[in-house]
């Protein structure tokens, strides 16, 4: 049921896909000993350099809980040496011979040291903190429709899971309980189903009208003062409701969107750094259009 406040922005252009892509060499790999001999055998060895390139085909954000975890760890290490091994059965077979595995390894090479390049670009076009804050604010400061919100709430909840008399009587209980002082956010740390929140004292920010189920919206939105408390039911059971501030309909203060807004300059600055060379390099080539459709047209009648 929470809801992200945070406007969302996006990109465009097709370097982007590249740009995201420069992720293979990300600065946030750990930095063990690179040589490090993880396992080895009569003619082959898995190091932690080959961990650490494996593991950046990996999403960013879950990459050093994946590789902080031994047994994972393992598992990449035998994996590799087993694609080490193979791939070294097949070169004696001849297969690197091949035709379509040429080209396979040819485009694999390319990719590699492309996503390099663009690392690099991204070193070497980093906005300067100072530019960077100038350019945000600035962007801030030109279309402030775009920052633009409704009224919003900001609620807390204890929610009791389940339609029973039972789920019904601990919930006005616990209501009861608050309207005599009881500290609301440690009662939704202890009884509170939604695990999601119950961490931060039921707390589940700030939303917008229609953002919740019906129920839910329609009580949250007719909390008057902060600290107002509601007891409403919805499909997921009772929920004992705690206003903690209301925001009326305006623009977004530039603090709160300010980390979005310095993504966004910084992204589209080597974004344009990498689409002027791209531009460049695909200008010295030809699309053989008649090719790419006999190309496509002989894929249809296999």
């Amino acid at each position: 049921m929470q809801v992200t406040k945070t406007a969302s922005f996006s990109l465009s252009r097709t370097s982007l896909a590249l740009l995201a892509a420069a992720t293979l060499l990300s600065a946030t790999a750990a930095r063990a000993d690179q040589t490090a001999v993880l396992m080895d055998g009569p003619v082959h060895r898995i190091t932690a350099a080959d961990v650490q390139a494996d593991g950046m085909r990996m999403p960013e954000d879950a990459r050093a809980i994946i590789l902080a975890q031994p047994q994972r760890v393992e598992q990449i290490v035998t994996n590799l040496y087993v694609r080490r091994a193979l791939a070294d059965e097949a070169t004696k077979q001849g297969l690197a011979k091949q035709a379509d595995v040429q080209a396979a390894l040819v485009v694999a090479h390319d990719k590699v040291l492309s996503e390099a390049w663009i690392q690099m670009m991204q070193e070497r076009h980093k906005l300067p903190d100072q530019v960077a804050e100038a350019q945000a604010r600035n962007l801030y400061n030109a279309k402030p429709e775009r920052f633009e919100l409704p009224e919003q709430v900001k609620v807390s909840h204890i929610l009791i899971a389940g339609d029973t008399p039972e789920a019904k009587t601990q919930a006005e209980e616990l209501l009861a309980q608050l309207k005599s002082g009881a500290n609301f956010a440690e009662l939704a740390k202890q009884k509170s189903a939604d695990k999601s929140n119950a961490g931060k004292g039921g707390d589940l920010g700030y939303f917008a009208r229609g953002r919740m189920v019906p129920e839910f919206d329609k009580a949250a939105f007719a909390l008057e003062k902060p600290g107002a408390l509601d007891l409403v039911k919805t499909q997921f059971g009772y929920h004992i409701l705690k206003l903690d501030a209301r925001r009326p309909a305006g623009v977004q203060p530039y603090t709160e969107v300010r980390d979005e807004l310095l993504k966004e300059v910084r992204a589209a600055a080597v974004q344009t750094a990498i689409s002027v060379e791209a531009d460049k390099l695909m200008a010295t080539g030809t699309v053989r259009t008649e090719a790419i459709q006999a190309f496509s047209e002989g894929v249809k009648k296999q």
